[in-house]
């Protein structure tokens, strides 16, 4: 081997621990990953509509959990994200709407040693619609439904539109300013490799929630959103990634937490994110 080919052995060997490392990949944690309901009455005596359209408007910390599965690689690679944010339910011509602003997210592979990072700049970037959402009382507990309203990261365009498959498209953005087109994800292995996956994303997601007594909101998140990889600091991280949600519902949790209209940042949000969401999931370690 040339000597100026011997870089690609340390490259070479990451990648193949990361794809390959294990002849299968971590467990799923044990679904589901919280049982909110068990600590909590119910709603079913509320029946009057407009008092609880009252008790839901507000300012809530939002804390949701989605599962994915990549098949796209040799075994599969499981990721678990962990979005942090603001949700906020308002009235507007009498019409309940929901506000979401993100500002922090964890990214967890059943990969052991294996990291993934996406910066609050890239998670700030997110910017969900305003929506108006489906008050419903079902078996006397209230309900509340967002449906989907898709919108882009990291690509101008129309949102109703699927995602664009040209990786030179000339609509795409850097929304997170980091110097790379679309939003850049940072891997790594140990202290052995180290390399940024650039994408553009079209957000689709659908929340189902239920209002409990002590005026928290939870339920379960459905993802319908559509990525491509537009480019990669290393070749080798330059492919295909085709992740698909976990469809138990268990493994897809969200919880809103009202909370004071002051607290805005995700540095004020993490200081009380213990005393007010459960512990972060983790992969089973056999």
């Amino acid at each position: 081997m040339r000597r100026k080919d011997l870089w690609l052995i340390p490259v070479l060997w990451a990648f193949h621990i990361i794809m390959n490392s294990c002849s299968s990949p971590l467990g799923w944690p044990e679904s589901p990953l919280y049982v909110f309901e068990k600590s909590i009455s119910d709603t079913s005596l509320l029946s009057d509509r407009e008092k609880v359209l009252n008790e839901i408007i507000g300012h809530y910390a939002h804390y949701d959990v989605v599962a994915y599965e990549d098949t796209t690689t040799r075994t599969t690679m499981r990721t678990l994200i962990i979005s942090y944010g603001f949700t906020d339910f308002y009235l507007d011509d009498g019409r309940l709407m929901q506000s979401d602003r993100f500002v922090h997210a964890e990214q967890k592979l059943s990969r052991k040693n294996a990291k993934s990072v996406f910066s609050d700049e890239a998670v700030q970037a997110i910017k969900p619609r305003v929506q108006e959402v489906e008050l419903y009382r079902k078996d006397g507990i209230w309900n509340l439904y967002r449906p989907e309203s898709p919108s882009l990261l990291g690509i101008e365009g129309d949102p109703s539109k699927p995602l664009s498959n040209d990786p030179n498209d000339p609509k795409i953005t850097d929304p997170d300013k980091d110097g790379h087109p679309g939003v850049t994800v940072r891997i790594s292995v140990g202290n052995i490799f180290n390399g940024e996956i650039y994408l553009i994303r079209r957000e689709i997601f659908i929340n189902h929630l239920t209002f409990n007594n002590n005026g928290t909101l939870s339920g379960y998140v459905i993802d319908k959103s559509e990525q491509l990889v537009v480019g990669a600091s290393k070749k080798i991280l330059n492919q295909k990634s085709n992740q698909v949600q976990h469809p138990d519902k268990g493994l897809n949790p969200i919880l809103l937490v009202k909370i004071n209209p002051e607290i805005d940042t995700a540095e004020e949000l993490m200081e009380i994110r213990d005393k007010i969401f459960p512990k972060e999931p983790e992969f089973y370690h056999k």
